[in-house]
Formats: C-alpha cells, structure tokens, sequence
C-alpha cells in the first residue's frame, strides 16, 4: 500500500541539500513511499534531483512577499490552496518549523508531522502539528533532519548520509579546474582578496585552472576582480542549478565561503572546503562523501595558511607531486 508523504521545507539553497539525505532515508526504510516536495519556486531544481521525490509541488513566497496583494499573487495563491486542498496525504511533514512554513502546513490535509516546542527554530510553530518530535538542537543539519524523519516514521537510520545525487555523479570525468565560491549572501561572510589570490596561487601550481561562480551582479564584479591578470581563471556566467551542479560534479576541488553552493559540492562527493566567518560550522558543517573542511568560526575566519593546508589534503597526490 502506498503511504503518501508530503515534505514541507521551502528554502533555502543549502538547507534543501542538507535535507536530501533525509529523502533518502525514507525511501529506504518507509514501503512504497511516494514523496511529494513543496518548495520555493527558485530551488525547484534541487528536490528534482532526488530519485525518489515524486512531485515537486513550488510556491513563489519570496515573490509573493513583494507584491502580496497583486492580482498575478492572489491567483497564484488560490491556485496553491485548491492544490493542496485536493490532495490527501497520510503524513505531512514539516522539516523547517517557522510560521512561513506553518501557513502552508495548514492548508494542506493529512496528518502533521514537525518539531516540538524546545526543538523548533519558531517555537510557536510546534502549535500546529499533530505528532511532535524532540530533535536536539545543537548537531549538524543533516543530522537533524534525519533523526525528524526516522522519528515521524519510526525508523533507525544508519550509515553515511546518502545525497542521492547519482545521476550527477554516475559515469562522470574528474576535469583540472577548480571551482571557486568567494561570495555570499552576506558581507559579513567574506574573505580577504588577498587570502584568496594566495588560495589561486596554490591551485594554479598544482595545475588547476579556476573557476568562480557568482550569483547577481554584485558577485560577479567581485570575482572579476579577484580573477583580474589570470590567465587560467574564469568567471562563469550565471546558470540554473542543474548546469552549475554538473559543474561542481567534474572539479577537482572545490573552494568556497559559507554557501548553499559549497554545501552543495559537498554533497556531489567533491574534494570541498568551506570558509566559515560570520556562523558556526557547529550545525552546519559541510556533509558528504569526499573530503570536506569546515573551516573557520563565528567572527574567527580561518588564515590563508589553514586553507592552503587544507587544500594539500584535498588533492589528489598525483597533483601535489607535479608541483615538485
């Protein structure tokens, strides 16, 4: 018998990734689910990705907020809750717990699954479920999420955490480029110039030409800047996540601030190494089953030499030989 699931957690970038273990996961343990993803209409991509997600269901949120009382948004929001209200599903889980996510929680039918008072990050949220779940608070993302799905379908997980990315990685050559992430979707999160024409500087002798990824306008000056007089580095346009993905997939490292892309090159299985400056790698360190360094702390961002260090790690040693 099929047991329908609806998972609710609409952002953001790499929030979406660390939950994909958790899909898999359900998959695994709970017979003939069939999974259904609400999500933000910009990430829609990312639950896609995932073999065992039936539906992506998206909502516009963030577009929505902007202009609430448009026509084009009210249309769109009758059409979500006639959307949902045709739908009977046997668990509603919600794996973010904020009122963003409670509004649509509530328009949907079937039993709703989330986080309890002491564990949600909007404690009011817990108000509105069904079964509550005590998760510690203090862990990884991908941790968390994993335990809230074994506890709403009373199952043990074990082993590593399964991205279920394969069909990015399946088959897939190991280019000489590295991939560069030195922005952010905060200021306070960037690295020095400097620290960062050291990192190239490493990659470039051991072979390796750059690429750096940018999301808006901003960004992309920024990386122009940082790649300006080297030859071996490029600033690529600006491209769906499906594309970057297979970008990410074929580096031979990557290199990145705190950002959905770096979790991302993490769960791909990429040689991966995360700058952390304004959070803590405590409950959002990078996951996945290559090398990863989460490096870094609030207000501490980590020297120039911790990340050459690291990078010597990461690489192949055929690479770190051929710089001798």
């Amino acid at each position: 018998m099929t047991t329908k699931i609806l998972i609710v957690r609409t952002s953001s970038l790499g929030d979406l990734v660390h939950m994909l273990p958790a899909i898999s996961d359900i998959a695994a343990h709970v017979p003939q689910a069939q999974i259904d993803w609400i999500v933000e209409e910009a990430f829609a991509e990312i639950p896609a990705w995932h073999p065992a997600v039936h539906e992506v269901i998206p909502v516009a949120h963030r577009r929505w907020r902007k202009q609430w009382w448009s026509a084009r948004s009210r249309a769109e929001r009758a059409e979500l809750r006639a959307n949902l209200k045709a739908r009977q599903y046997d668990v509603v889980l919600d794996m973010q717990a904020l009122m963003k996510s409670i509004w649509l929680v509530r328009q949907t039918k079937g039993l709703r699954h989330g986080l309890d008072i002491r564990s949600a990050r909007e404690p009011l949220a817990s108000f509105f479920y069904n079964v509550k779940h005590r998760v510690k608070f203090w862990q990884p993302a991908v941790t968390r999420q994993r335990e809230l799905a074994a506890a709403a379908f009373g199952y043990t997980y074990q082993g590593e955490p399964d991205f279920g990315l394969q069909s990015f990685t399946r088959n897939t050559a190991i280019e000489p480029y590295a991939v560069i992430m030195p922005s952010a979707s905060r200021d306070d999160k960037l690295w020095p110039a400097s620290d960062w024409q050291a990192v190239f500087d490493s990659l470039e002798k051991h072979g390796l030409t750059l690429k750096l990824l940018s999301g808006n306008a901003n960004e992309t000056m920024r990386a122009q800047a940082l790649a300006s007089g080297r030859p071996l580095a490029e600033v690529l346009p600006r491209m769906s996540l499906t594309d970057t993905a297979r970008v990410l997939a074929s580096a031979s490292i990557m290199v990145g601030l705190d950002s959905g892309l770096t979790h991302l090159s993490a769960g791909l299985g990429r040689p991966t190494i995360g700058i952390y400056k304004a959070s803590t790698p405590v409950r959002t360190p990078l996951q996945g089953p290559g090398y990863t360094a989460s490096l870094g702390e609030r207000d501490r961002a980590p020297s120039a030499q911790t990340v050459l260090s690291a990078i010597e790690q990461a690489l192949p040693r055929k690479n770190r030989e051929s710089v001798f």
